[in-house]
């Protein structure tokens, strides 16, 4: 029923131009201009790059695979070597590993020690007040609501890993 009344008040096609609304909370992003004032040069340059592409395409193909008596009957008088045939290519996916290999490197350079206190945390971080009763406690009762607050390392690793805390589950 509801549906019904948003798509008749969008025109019936689920589509609308006016403002989002708690009805129709979803908008076009990026919003789209008028159609008259939209240019179609991008449709033009996208077929000239495809067309441009497979023409290429075709062209190395034939170059790699005519025999060359074939290629001077076509009066293609000089041409690269053949061996770029596949060195271009080689080469290629050579390139796109050693971009990946270093774009992980460089992620990998740039992540903190585990000793470093900014592995943990940062200037964002909140922290409850000290000067009051432990705020961790406080929420440890049934039904509380607890506020955000970051937990810090030292409390989660004398939860997680303090001796005295383990030798009582094992027992």
């Amino acid at each position: 029923m509801i549906a019904g009344k948003s798509q008749s008040r969008q025109g019936g096609s689920g589509h609308h131009d006016g403002p989002t609304s708690p009805a129709s909370p979803l908008a076009q992003f990026p919003p789209l201009p008028p159609a008259e004032s939209r240019s179609r040069a991008p449709e033009f340059y996208g077929f000239v790059a495809w067309a441009g592409t497979y023409l290429l395409f075709v062209l190395y193909f034939l170059w790699a695979i005519l025999p060359d008596e074939w290629l001077i009957w076509l009066g293609v008088s000089w041409y690269p070597s053949r061996e770029w045939a596949l060195l271009v290519p080689a080469w290629s996916i050579v390139t796109v590993l050693l971009t990946y290999f270093t774009y992980f490197s460089m992620a990998i350079r740039s992540t903190p020690a585990f000793s470093e206190l900014s592995a943990y945390t940062d200037s964002r971080a909140q922290y409850p007040d000290a000067s009051g009763p432990n705020p961790y406690l406080a929420y440890a009762r049934p039904n509380a609501i607890p506020e955000a607050y970051d937990i810090p390392i030292g409390l989660v690793n004398r939860v997680l890993y303090d001796a005295d805390s383990r030798t009582g589950y094992q027992q």
